[in-house]
């Protein structure tokens, strides 16, 4: 199965379980977990954690509190929307810049690209968005499982670049949850006004690891 329609299954998990089935007599109103998702990272970026509820969700989505509550019950559950999309996302871009590229070199690489990029996007989350916290346990669960399938790419990616020279040997696991780390920390310190890109502060963390032989170039 492709990552894509990986990510549409779960996703219809996602649906299918967050809210239960509907009552009997009771009419049907279906809501875009996308937007929930959109209106979620929305609210977090204007007013953080306090800000995501159901009735503001509700009213930046136009619905009423009643039609959001069938599908969407609580505030974890809100969270979990935008959690489990978020972290879906990652995995299927860097399972993407894995098949993408041949060299270990430019896999590595982009990897962080990746993750740079997604620690500026989600910025206003991703310090709570890495704790897993206040996620209800079904949703906690999926997204367990898909923190753990993103740190293997990671990790084997860097494992091979060590076996290649491209890291020095050490402990992989290790490695990796620094790099992760020195990645997601740029979502504390970003500021826009501050005019770094994405793609700047990903070819500053790149040089980082030029520890041996060669020009800057010869490593891009």
């Amino acid at each position: 199965m492709s990552a894509t329609k990986k990510a549409q299954a779960e996703q219809h998990s996602l649906t299918s379980q967050v809210g239960g089935a509907r009552g009997r007599g009771r009419p049907r109103h279906d809501i875009d977990l996308g937007a929930v998702a959109d209106a979620v990272a929305q609210l977090f970026a204007e007013g953080g954690f306090e800000a995501v509820t159901i009735p503001s969700t509700a009213e930046r989505l136009s619905v009423s509190r009643a039609t959001l509550y069938r599908t969407v019950p609580t505030k974890e559950d809100l969270l979990g929307i935008l959690f489990e999309r978020s972290m879906t996302e990652l995995v299927q871009h860097a399972r993407a810049v894995v098949e993408e590229h041949e060299g270990i070199r430019e896999q590595l690489y982009g990897l962080i690209r990746v993750h740079i990029d997604a620690a500026i996007r989600m910025r206003h989350y991703m310090p709570v968005f890495f704790g897993g916290a206040g996620l209800p346990p079904e949703v906690f669960d999926r997204w367990h499982g898909l923190s753990r399938a993103y740190e293997k790419i990671w990790c084997d990616t860097v494992e091979f670049a060590m076996t290649d020279g491209v890291l020095e040997r050490s402990d992989p696991v290790v490695t990796t949850r620094l790099l992760l780390g020195m990645c997601i920390w740029v979502s504390r310190w970003y500021r826009p006004e501050e005019k770094h890109s994405a793609e700047e502060i990903a070819e500053a963390a790149i040089r980082l690891l030029h520890f041996h032989g060669g020009t800057s170039a010869e490593h891009r």
